[in-house]
């Protein structure tokens, strides 16, 4: 019995690290721009051991209507006291694409693990993942992804693009 209890336990804690989030939608007071992200009041998905992440989608609504997405990563323990100005952050998805950011490091000059990573092109469905994240902010740090996670990552990027 307590076997079945563990394996019960082990089973429900992967399946709840691995669903889909709940999208939260946003509106500002003008009702121009709306926000949906997901929901990490529990939890931020997993990309890579000590790399979690959230997606937002910013929805503007003017005469050129347009979609921003960002997707915010940070890298647990992950603190570098090397002073720059700047630091990159890079994805580099299935298809061999690397999408490439540049952000300035906080006044203080330390960077501190997150940092967000803006992507304009996206198309849905995606179908596209995510092979992995690379970050240079005095020293490279490279972040493989796993397969299964990837998997998760591009649910959550779609269920992102198809809110409503």
């Amino acid at each position: 019995m307590k076997k079945f209890l563990l394996l019960f336990f082990f089973i429900s804690f992967f399946q709840m690290q691995g669903q889909v989030k709940k999208v939260i939608k946003h509106t500002n007071d003008a009702g121009d721009v709306t926000s949906y992200e997901l929901d990490c009041s529990q939890n931020f998905p997993i990309l890579a051991k000590g790399l979690r992440y959230t997606i937002t989608r910013h929805e503007f609504k003017d005469a050129n209507p347009k979609n921003i997405y960002r997707i915010l990563m940070v890298m647990d323990g992950f603190y570098t006291n090397v002073l720059n100005s700047e630091m990159s952050i890079s994805a580099e998805l299935s298809d061999g694409t690397i999408t490439t950011q540049k952000q300035t490091i906080e006044n203080d000059g330390y960077f501190d693990g997150a940092c967000t990573l803006k992507m304009d092109l996206i198309k849905a469905p995606v179908k596209l993942s995510i092979k992995k994240i690379i970050l240079h902010a005095g020293k490279e740090v490279v972040y493989i992804i796993p397969e299964n996670n990837a998997k998760m990552f591009t649910q959550n990027l779609n269920a992102i693009f198809a809110a409503k």
